[in-house]
């Protein structure tokens, strides 16, 4: 127990060198890519660094209470018009698993239940659940994620700026200081209380979800009006970016030439897919371009709800079509494994 809290100690030590580096350097998002290229180089270069745990799960319910805070009367409002994008996310899940699930049985010869499990564009800690259940190699589904998490969140900002001329400066929230205590309190017991009650129903991504429903509700009841504290938001920022370099610790050099390298070639087939619909729902003026981008970038819900706050995207659109994916991949994808001849996991056991 106190070699793993010793390692996590070191780890936030070794993030928050990154994010000081990265502050004094003017560089864009330092609470994010500092741990993140702090946490990746030292993974690569063979040094012991750790997944922050629960309290990386404690910082995804600010996300959560970011979220539903956001899912206000006049989204509600705006839901219809939503349609025909929302109904766009399965199709798109179904094509990517289409081209995906072939790519990786005959370009690099993964088992069944691998290839099947990489190709979902789901969460990492969910696919790789799943595919444990199923025998899938959970090292390699854990790789090929993880590089399509890392590699989206290091180029999805620079497109943004490059490509539709985004300003990453965006204020991220008032600071705690400025905002109601009685609604900080209700925001903070929202945040655990969800978490707590999604985890014990089994809801995948429980601490995200649970505090998204929660606040959500809090929020359309007009019980709170404003989003978490900026401090809090970066506090998020920090342990994503930390969780996310991590993921490569004990990589070795075999795994990096294979599994992370196929990972890398699938996210350029994924983003070409992803471009296509994000494409589609500009034209049909369904949504600004960037709020339509961020939509179907193809990351989780976590990494896509902190881009959409710094770049003041609407923030409800854009994580409502990440629900909208992630459940239909945790619904469908034990049917479909089932479909495809091989063991899925139990839908029950979601």
């Amino acid at each position: 127990m106190m070699g793993n809290i010793s390692g996590i100690a070191g780890t936030i030590a070794l993030s928050g060198v990154g994010t000081v580096l990265l502050v004094w350097l003017g560089a864009p998002l330092p609470f994010l890519f500092g741990p993140l290229v702090a946490c990746l180089l030292a993974a690569l270069a063979g040094m012991p660094v750790a997944k922050p745990g629960k309290l990386g799960m404690l910082m995804r319910t600010v996300l959560g209470v970011a979220i539903g805070a956001s899912i206000t009367p006049e989204l509600i409002e705006r839901a219809p018009q939503m349609v025909i994008s929302l109904a766009m996310v399965p199709v798109y899940v179904i094509v990517i698993a289409c081209i995906g699930i072939p790519f990786f049985r005959r370009v690099y010869g993964l088992d069944q239940p691998t290839a099947f499990f990489a190709s979902m564009p789901g969460g990492l800690q969910e696919m790789t659940a799943f595919g444990e259940e199923s025998d899938a190699n959970v090292r390699t589904l854990t790789l090929i994620h993880a590089t399509r998490l890392l590699v989206i969140v290091l180029v999805a900002p620079i497109i943004m700026v490059v490509g539709f001329g985004a300003d990453l400066d965006n204020p991220i929230g008032a600071p705690a200081a400025t905002l109601p205590l009685h609604e900080l309190v209700i925001m903070a017991a929202a945040a655990i209380i969800g978490w707590k009650v999604a985890a014990r129903i089994g809801i995948f991504g429980a601490a995200i979800i649970g505090p998204m429903v929660l606040a959500a509700a809090l929020s359309l009841g007009d019980v709170i009006h404003y989003r978490p504290p900026s401090e809090a938001i970066l506090a998020a920022q920090f342990f994503i970016g930390m969780g996310l370099g991590a993921g490569y610790a004990g990589v070795t050099l075999a795994e990096l030439r294979k599994d992370a390298f196929a990972g890398l070639v699938y996210v350029v087939i994924v983003a070409a897919v992803a471009a296509a619909f994000a494409e589609a729902v500009i034209l049909m003026r369904l949504a600004p371009a960037l709020d339509g981008f961020l939509a179907f970038a193809p990351a989780g819900q976590a990494e896509m709800a902190i881009l959409a706050i710094v770049v003041g995207a609407d923030l409800g659109f854009v994580v409502l079509h990440h629900v909208i994916r992630v459940f239909f991949i945790l619904t469908c994808s034990p049917i479909a494994a089932r479909l495809l001849g091989f063991s899925g996991p139990r839908t029950g056991d979601q």
